[in-house]
């Protein structure tokens, strides 16, 4: 009987588990660039922090990935640790909806709803209505799987001992609720189980409440295991999930009495009242704190010191862990990394500026060095990364998105190619230390100050998604630099019919035009994507 029943309750679980992973996938693909952009918000302050952490646990339907993607941010130094407490308390409450929704007494629905999403999927004429009836799909497993558990457990009436040492140790409702809770890394399966026993008349009150009190410490493993083999900052922002809830727990567990008084007050049917329980605590606790933000900060940083940072120039953004959370926040790491990249190539094209205007060339050419190895890896990691990301499946504006990101990192890889041409030019300095006559020394200046300005627009366009910085680079620098060539290249031809240059440094010459002139065309290709880009995002959202 009871191996029948443990396994009854697991299959329970196991419906209630993949109806909430069905919903957040729909959800996520149906959101499709809001999502994107709303995951960009992140990284401002610890109140707009709480909204849209709110706002992203409902759409991906669990706090356990928004704090994933929160302790994700910290580590590649996206988000501070204030701002990232703002969202796990956002997080903290977005996680309630559920609670709430299951609340409701539609179960016996549960089979219509199944029949009406597995019709969508099957015969949707587009993407977004099969995923609108996946969505339906989980939405009637949800409720199966809670239906499940309550039909399993119902036996248990007969066998109450248990639940009353929990009524009489509250503790040992808050350490049970936490267990369970790690076990299925999931708040909301902890929650559900606990509604189907107290619909059934096995836990009231007393002994329910301390579970849901348990069951949002046990929440916190999630973002403990992602901080594992991360920065000092990514542990903090895990350690404050830990702590924040702790605390809260400890504070609701004070006052216990009087919480259960307004549980009570705010339903006559059980259920609810649990799903309330759930709300109120997530919520007066982020009340609590919020104007303590700083503060509560500084409390953790004392526990776990910062270290000292260390500049990378490999992949920092490329978070394997955001994946599997949300692939929408990891379209946006690949954004982010594209401007690492970008910055690597910037700094690139100092190097060559140094290479051109000073004389110790070695130690220069180490570091130019390490940077294009740095961009190749990068380059690499980001195709690999976005390979990854497709396989989760992704709303067409989004897959879109992330095909620019894949296409503008193999632009600026090949920029960085040219730059390295530029540096293998080094070994034709002439003998008074330059490199050609007064004249084309002055154009070349000219020319690879334009490539440079097109290289760092073309980025700040990409950075900021702005349509009117990629037309400049289009219609404006691109022109000036084929011009450029052009000019230069004839002035040129002219000195040499003229015995001005030597004819073997004026080929030279020909190719770093050449190679100025490719610098700017792979600028005017990232520029194009960046207009698809702000295209896209300008599109109304139906």
């Amino acid at each position: 009987m009871y191996v029948s029943t443990a396994l009854q309750v697991a299959g329970g679980v196991g419906l209630f588990l993949y109806g909430i992973k069905l919903m957040s996938e729909s959800l996520q693909f149906i959101a499709g660039d809001r999502m994107r952009h709303l995951i960009g918000t992140l990284t401002r302050t610890p109140l707009r922090g709480v909204f849209v952490g709110i706002l992203v646990t409902i759409l991906i339907q669990s706090s356990s990935g928004t704090t994933v993607m929160t302790v994700s941010f910290v580590n590649a130094a996206l988000m501070s640790l204030n701002q990232a407490i703002g969202v796990i308390m956002g997080a903290n409450i977005g996680t309630t909806v559920t609670a709430q929704i299951i609340a409701f007494k539609i179960k016996d629905f549960a089979l219509p709803f199944i029949a009406l999403g597995v019709a969508l999927a099957l015969f949707g004429k587009s993407k977004k209505q099969r995923y609108a009836g996946n969505g339906i799909i989980g939405f009637g497993l949800l409720f199966l799987g809670m239906q499940t558990m309550e039909n399993a457990t119902a036996f248990l009436a007969t066998r109450q001992e248990f639940f009353l040492a929990l009524k009489d140790h509250p503790v040992w409702g808050v350490l049970s609720g936490m267990f369970v809770t790690m076990l299925v890394q999931s708040s909301a399966a902890t929650i559900g189980l606990t509604m189907a026993m107290a619909s059934q008349g096995l836990l009231g009150l007393d002994a329910a409440i301390p579970i849901i009190l348990g069951d949002n410490i046990g929440t916190t493993i999630t973002a403990v295991l992602a901080a594992i083999g991360t920065s000092r900052s990514a542990k903090q922002a895990a350690a404050a999930h830990v702590l924040f809830n702790l605390f809260g727990v400890v504070i609701f567990m004070i006052f216990l009495p009087f919480y259960k008084q307004l549980v009570l007050l705010s339903s006559a049917d059980i259920v609810r009242q649990l799903a309330n329980a759930h709300s109120m605590f997530n919520i007066v606790n982020t009340i609590l704190f919020l104007p303590f933000t700083a503060a509560f900060a500084r409390l953790v940083q004392k526990i776990i010191p910062a270290s000292d940072t260390v500049k990378s120039h490999g992949p920092i953004y490329l978070d394997q862990k955001l994946i599997a959370a949300s692939p929408a926040a990891a379209v946006n790491a690949v954004k982010d990394e594209l401007m690492h990249m970008g910055d690597i190539v910037r700094d690139m094209s100092g190097i060559v500026r140094r290479c051109y205007s000073q004389k110790d060339h070695e130690r220069i050419l180490d570091e130019f060095a390490e940077a294009e190895s740095s961009v190749n890896e990068i380059n690499r990691a980001i195709s690999t990364y976005a390979s990854e990301i497709w396989q989760r499946g992704l709303s067409g504006d989004v897959s879109t998105v992330l095909g620019c990101y894949v296409s503008v990192a193999g632009d600026l890889e090949r920029v960085g190619d040219h730059y390295e041409n530029l540096t293998e030019f080094d070994d034709f300095r002439m003998d008074d230390g330059k490199y050609f006559s007064e004249e084309a020394n002055r154009e070349f200046w000219d020319m690879y100050d334009t490539a440079s300005e097109s290289v760092d627009c073309a980025l700040q366009s990409l950075q900021y998604e702005d349509a009117k910085k990629a037309d400049y680079v289009i219609d404006k620098l691109e022109r000036k630099i084929d011009a450029q060539q052009k000019v230069y290249r004839k002035n040129h031809i002219e000195r040499l019919n003229r015995g001005e240059c030597n004819p073997e440094k004026g080929v030279i010459f020909i190719d770093i035009l050449s190679n100025l002139e490719r610098i700017g065309d792979h600028s005017h290709n990232i520029a194009f994507f960046t207009r698809d880009i702000a295209a896209l995002s300008a599109q109304p959202k139906g």
